[in-house]
């Protein structure tokens, strides 16, 4: 399972409605986590590590979009704070 990382641009962040999607907010832990659907967010701060059984692991911060696919199970090490949109489905 491949997750996608881009870097969108101010125009399209303004285009696409990222900015009325609902914010996460999450201070430093480390948690397993299991996408029973597919998940697309965009970092307005933080930094993250994902660990990806059987994977790469990956590295996303402010102004990453990412897409984690229906299915993915995988460990989020929250390294500094993070505040995101994020969209379902």
């Amino acid at each position: 399972m491949e997750v996608k990382i881009t870097r969108p641009k101010n125009e399209e962040i303004e285009k696409s409605g990222i900015k009325e999607w609902p914010i996460w907010e999450k201070e430093e832990s480390k948690f397993d986590w299991y996408y029973d659907e597919k998940e697309t967010c965009y970092l307005l701060e933080g930094e993250v590590k994902i660990e990806i059984p059987d994977g790469e692991d990956i590295r996303i911060s402010e102004g990453d979009m990412v897409v984690f696919p229906k299915g993915l199970r995988c460990v989020w090490d929250i390294k500094k704070k993070v505040r995101k949109h994020y969209n379902f489905g």
